[in-house]
């Protein structure tokens, strides 16, 4: 007598999907390339668009060449209650600030909680505020003589600044350093760091 065992195998299916990140930039764009760049080699996230509110940002061209469709934005656009939102709400799991100089709104901010990242170059609390940004930190820092400044990535809330810090770098200010110096150290530290922060962040999820 023969018996015949069959064993079927269901094969499993596993719905991947990768987390789409949003920057949003006002200038050279060179932060902003360096996370594209990092992301085009992982398998779990990529940057999705490169958004601005200046139409003359070299941030375009670094996202032309990568690929990476672009936005420019009016203020109107930008504190609408729905037209941006909904832009967001359709691409984004995350959305990266990268040298953006605008206040996100609180309907934004409001729809993506813990979802905005910020990078400021400067050791949060220090140096913080409307109109503390690049060379203006850095002559601040210069002027008071201070020893040591850093970077600070942060998630954003209704505040510049204030919101929650997720990892701070140090560097040394030499008494022989000048603006243009701090500034070469902060760019290698968000070169450095910005990216994997940002890694670590949508790992976690």
């Amino acid at each position: 007598m023969l018996i015949f065992i069959l064993f079927f195998v269901v094969p499993q299916t596993y719905e991947f999907l990768m987390k789409r990140i949003v920057i949003f930039a006002s200038g050279s764009g060179t932060n902003a390339e360096n996370i594209s760049l990092f992301f085009q080699q992982v398998n779990h996230a990529s940057v999705v668009h490169v958004l601005t509110n200046n139409k003359d940002a070299k941030v375009l061209e670094r996202a032309k060449r990568l690929n990476i469709n672009t936005l420019t934005f009016s203020k109107n656009y930008f504190l609408d209650e729905n037209k941006l939102l909904q832009f967001l709400k359709a691409e984004a799991d995350l959305i990266v600030l990268a040298g953006f100089l605008w206040k996100v709104p609180s309907h934004i901010i409001n729809a993506f909680p813990d979802k905005i990242i910020n990078i400021h170059p400067a050791l949060l609390p220090k140096y913080s505020g409307k109109g503390m940004y690049g060379m203006h930190v850095h002559k601040a820092v210069v002027a008071n003589k201070e020893t040591e400044t850093g970077i600070t990535i942060h998630y954003v809330n209704e505040n510049y600044d204030e919101g929650a810090i997720i990892f701070q770098a140090k560097t040394h200010v030499l008494p022989s350093d000048t603006a243009e110096d701090v500034a070469k150290k902060i760019h290698l530290l968000e070169q450095n760091y910005f990216p994997k922060i940002i890694n670590g962040v949508l790992l976690k999820e």
